[in-house]
């Protein structure tokens, strides 16, 4: 039996694959708004950020790991 989760966006019931292309998401629309805060920056990854400095030293010289 296929099992059905709630759709992160909306909280309706999402259908499994192969039955809905969009899954984990109920519709393309959910998927699309998940895609948008993504874009926007709504959601983050904990830590630093790559490139930003972060890995040099006091003279600006990169640190050895």
């Amino acid at each position: 039996m296929a099992r059905t989760l709630d759709c992160p966006i909306c909280g309706r019931a999402a259908a499994p694959r192969p039955g809905n292309r969009a899954w984990p998401f109920c519709s393309d629309r959910c998927r699309l708004v998940d895609l948008g805060k993504w874009l926007g920056e709504e959601y983050r990854v904990a830590g630093e950020r790559a490139g930003d400095g972060a890995d040099r030293g006091p003279g600006g010289e990169e640190e050895e790991p």
